[in-house]
């Protein structure tokens, strides 16, 4: 039989395409073990899961896992902020076959690094290997809310459970930028932006919260009401009123008040959370009344302003409603 026989080239063809298919596969293991299943290659995933909003898939990744007794309530979709122009910089890998890949970035307009520690746990099929963080990429923010126990992440609610001025410890996501702040009805915290860079670090962070203008403004208008109602009674010393006005003659016309001066009204807290305090402040009412002298029967109009000082302590309800007290 020929050696150039039809069976004997239709073999040497298989062989030929079997071989090129094994070096084909090979290659695309190679290339695969390179990026996809590397070890830079598993953190990029975990970028990818953060530039995503996804949380719980950021969370189920191997070896992410939070200390006992933080809180996990900012590992959420909403809580995530955005990253952009993530770079790999380099993967080194140490004589125990722990690997300390390094990520640049931005978080806003701030530029970042951030060094992982992965190692590889096994290999899918014996062949693609298999990687977990032998550090948790996670980091704890000391959340201390001053005045009030409420704040937000990132715009997402939070309550905090530590007692007044305390921290609270919340496990975030590294890297990440979260923005803390408050805005509620009659309060407000000037946001604050707080880049995390390093996995297993502790970032301090303040929410001094404050009260805004509704809160002055309403309080305001409150008090204004109040002060009005007391100078419609006909009296020397209206009740439960701020200003009153004696004399050792007699009175003898009606006596007719009228706020001459509103007193100036700002509000601080007063050391307590949830409570807040309008401090001393002054005012005048004017006074108008004839009074007639006991001594010599001479009648005379009293027209003068009347100085009077305030101070209140103020309590928002759960349903925004102001208790206000006034302080002897």
């Amino acid at each position: 039989m020929s050696n150039n026989s039809p069976t004997r080239r239709a073999a040497i063809g298989w062989a030929i395409g079997f071989a090129l298919l094994i070096g084909a596969f090979i290659a695309v293991v190679a290339v695969l073990d390179g990026t996809v299943y590397s070890a830079n290659g598993f953190i990029s995933s975990y970028f990818d899961a953060l530039n995503r909003h996804d949380a719980t898939t950021a969370r189920e990744l191997p070896g992410v896992a939070a200390p006992n007794g933080t809180a996990t309530n900012l590992l959420t979709d909403d809580a995530l902020g955005t990253i952009s122009r993530i770079h790999l910089v380099h993967d080194a890998v140490n004589s125990h076959g722990v690997h300390t890949v390094t990520y640049s970035y931005l978080l806003g307009k701030t530029a970042g690094t951030s060094d992982f520690e992965v190692k590889q746990t096994g290999a899918f099929l014996g062949i693609f290997p298999q990687w977990r963080f032998s550090t948790s990429p996670l980091a704890t923010v000391a959340v201390s809310v001053l005045h009030d126990p409420r704040f937000r992440v990132n715009g997402t609610d939070v309550v905090t459970t530590a007692k007044k001025g305390a921290a609270a410890s919340y496990v975030v996501f590294a890297p990440g930028l979260y923005t803390f702040d408050h805005e509620s009805a009659y309060l407000v915290a000037t946001p604050v932006n707080v880049p995390v860079v390093d996995p297993g670090s502790v970032t301090p962070v303040q929410v001094d919260v404050q009260a805004n203008a509704t809160f002055a403004k309403d309080v305001r208008t409150e008090l204004d009401q109040y002060f009005t109602t007391c100078t419609t009674q006909k009296v020397l010393m209206p009740t439960s009123c701020p200003f009153g006005k004696s004399f050792n003659n007699r009175v003898v016309s009606t006596p007719v008040w009228k706020i001459a001066k509103d007193p100036a009204i700002t509000i601080i807290p007063d050391g307590t959370t949830g409570n807040w305090l309008v401090p001393t402040t002054t005012g005048q009412a004017h006074l108008t009344v004839k009074v007639q002298s006991l001594y010599d029967g001479t009648v005379t109009t009293y027209d003068r302003d009347v100085p009077f000082a305030i101070s209140y302590s103020i309590v928002i309800g759960a349903d925004n409603h102001l208790t206000i007290t006034e302080l002897n």
